[in-house]
C-alpha cells in the first residue's frame, strides 16, 4: 500500500473507531482526547497526499496558470 494510502485508511478507521466509541457510550476523557488528536491526524493525511500522491494532471506550458482543467481560455471569455 502507498504511502498516501495509508495514511486515508489510518484517518478513516480512526473516524469510524472514534464514532463508534462515542455511540456506545465511552468514557468523556477517551472521546476527548480523540478528538483533541482528530486535526493532527488530518494534517498528516492532508500533508501525506499532498506530498506523495502522484499528480495526474497535465505539465503547465511556458505562461500558463492554472485554473479549469475542463474548460478552453476560449470559452471563458474572460481573457
Amino acid at each position: 500500500m502507498k504511502r498516501h494510502q495509508w495514511a486515508i485508511t489510518v484517518a478513516t478507521i480512526y473516524l469510524v473507531v472514534y464514532t463508534l466509541l462515542f455511540e456506545t457510550g465511552a468514557s468523556l476523557l477517551l472521546l476527548s482526547t480523540l478528538f483533541a488528536l482528530s486535526p493532527v491526524v488530518l494534517v498528516w493525511m492532508v500533508y501525506s497526499i499532498l506530498r506523495f500522491a502522484p499528480h495526474t494532471g497535465r505539465t503547465l506550458k511556458e505562461g500558463e496558470e492554472y485554473g479549469y482543467a475542463d474548460r478552453r481560455t476560449e470559452d471563458l471569455k474572460t481573457f
